[in-house]
């Protein structure tokens, strides 16, 4: 599946006919249209300006949560829909997304705000139909945690949510929809919609962005959905809609492990200054802690080719942590890379960002449908909400959801590979039943781990093989995330990755040296411990 060739075969027959549903954007949501698209027998098209997951899905704070913090804001609905989800995606997408268990610090400073915490936390578990909350002493949650701040130091909780990576979820979810018949393309990005004599919208204008000369293609559809995170209203414009998002910055640190807090626990924390919710947890070999919620002006987005944390929010992340975990001795020089994404949120002009809702919306504007708001967790649900919408439109009227599989089960056979426990349910998870194939294609010595992490050098060649990479941040990136948890964005390791992909992807040397360039770039402007603000 998206072996050599593929993007050629796509665009030579995607304007001979008709689509049941053309699907705009490349993220979770979009992901999660097709899944249930092709689950109901439909002919569906997901196309993306970008690399899948460029945008919010790859840059997320890669939970799997319900938001205690939005019980705070009464968004209850929002809450139990995230948390039944949850739960699902835990038994669904085994190793994909796994449990992960909070600690939350109450100091005196913010008391005031943590009133009501413990019940919440009840709440919280009777939603899901559990119970694994717990209530400390200050004694006690030191105990299970000595590197917090003992200082004004009240009480404590636990409560458990669940980790995931962003990026590997939502590529599942496409791949297993196109194996399963659907179609997918990155770097296609959709510069008109098409019209009928009427007036409403019956299909795309299409660049193929990754060839030379840009080709432009006209895709008819029956329905055209946009779910293209944060630039739904950039598609809207197609149609003269006004604008309804509040572009909303989320950013990150990611730190070496060893500046890891606790082996067994992430930590809910408040910042001490105004007292956001933060998280700080274990991922991927290293140690992240976020996440900001700030506007992200036009005139920003205009001059960044990224999203990326700004100075002010890197100190402001790290001022949390000297707080909370003053003996940690965690300093700003200790940052491996940090990352920021945008989320799509419902513009209702809240005067902070972080009381703006998170439910999602769809609309029907000209027969262009859109769907905005919501967050990863719900990527299900919005899926089935906007279909319903189309389905009037959509051959058999289908009625979502459609009750079969997001995620296929895990592979039956495996290669008679010797792999420690651990790392063979990290790759069973990211790779379900292609894992026997990857570790069939690969070499022994890239069974070993990449410098410690989690990864082995054989998910390298899987995906410059297998998995639609285009560019080189595609690979090292958003496909296999040593990008972000090795130093230096990888560019230490960058001989023996050019010795592994570059037969793989057919680059000459002068792509290699182009396809190089460009990466230390992107990485240094948008993902460095001091991106170019």
């Amino acid at each position: 599946m998206w072996m050599k060739d593929w993007r050629e075969e796509i665009f030579s027959q995607i304007d001979q006919k008709e689509w049941d549903l053309v699907i705009i954007g490349g993220g979770i949501t979009g992901a999660g249209i097709l899944r249930e698209a092709v689950n109901a027998g439909l002919d569906a098209l997901l196309v993306e300006a970008k690399d899948f997951s460029f945008g919010t899905s790859s840059r997320s704070s890669k939970l799997i949560h319900g938001g205690i913090r939005y019980l705070r804001n009464r968004q209850f609905d929002v809450t139990y829909e995230s948390v039944r989800e949850r739960e699902w995606m835990l038994k669904e997408a085994k190793w994909l997304v796994t449990p992960l268990s909070f600690l939350l610090p109450v100091f005196a400073a913010n008391e005031k705000n943590q009133r009501g915490t413990g019940l919440q936390i009840l709440v919280y578990d009777l939603m899901a139909r559990r119970w694994k909350h717990k209530a400390y002493s200050r004694d006690g949650l030191l105990r299970v945690c000595d590197q917090f701040n003992p200082e004004g130091l009240l009480r404590g909780y636990l409560y458990g949510d669940a980790l995931m990576d962003d990026s590997r979820v939502l590529l599942r979810v496409i791949r297993e929809a196109v194996r399963d018949g659907g179609t997918a393309v990155n770097y296609a990005a959709v510069k008109g919609l098409l019209r009928t004599n009427q007036g409403n919208v019956c299909g795309v204008i299409l660049q193929d962005r990754a060839a030379p000369a840009g080709q432009t293609y006209e895709v008819k559809a029956r329905v055209v959905i946009n779910a293209a995170g944060p630039w739904v209203d950039d598609v809207r414009g197609f149609v003269k809609a006004p604008p309804k998002l509040r572009k909303l910055r989320g950013s990150h640190v990611v730190l070496p492990l060893e500046k890891q807090v606790s082996k067994e626990y992430a930590v809910h924390l408040m910042h001490p200054r105004d007292y956001r919710t933060m998280f700080a947890y274990y991922w991927e070999g290293a140690f992240v802690v976020g996440t900001t919620d700030l506007d992200h002006p036009t005139e920003v987005e205009k001059r960044q080719p990224e999203p990326c944390a700004s100075p002010e929010e890197i100190d402001y992340i790290i001022e949390a942590l000297q707080f909370t975990f003053p003996k940690a001795g965690i300093r700003r020089e200790d940052i491996i890379s940090t990352f920021a994404g945008l989320r799509p949120v419902i513009n209702t002009g809240k005067a902070r960002p972080s009381d703006e809702s998170r439910a999602h919306v769809v609309w029907e504007e000209d027969g262009l449908i859109t769907i905005a708001g919501g967050k990863y967790t719900i990527f299900r649900v919005m899926a089935s909400d906007v279909l319903n919408r189309a389905a009037a439109r959509l051959p058999g009227r289908p009625v979502f959801p459609t009750r079969k599989r997001m995620f296929s089960p895990l592979a039956e056979r495996l290669p008679e590979i010797e792999l420690p426990l651990e790392t063979m349910q990290y790759l069973a998870g990211r790779y379900a039943t292609e894992l026997p194939d990857l570790l069939e294609a690969a070499t022994p010595d890239e069974l070993e781990r990449i410098n410690g992490l989690p990864n082995i050098w054989a998910e390298l060649r899987w995906a410059a093989r297998n998995e639609g990479v285009v560019h080189l941040d595609d690979l090292l990136l958003r496909r296999v995330r040593i990008g972000l948890t090795l130093p230096g964005g990888a560019l230490g390791v960058l001989d023996r990755i050019r010795a592994i992909i570059q037969p793989e992807l057919g680059w000459d040397d002068q792509r290699w040296e182009e396809e190089a360039q460009a990466y230390r770039q992107v990485w240094q402007q948008s993902y460095s411990p001091s991106p170019q603000w």
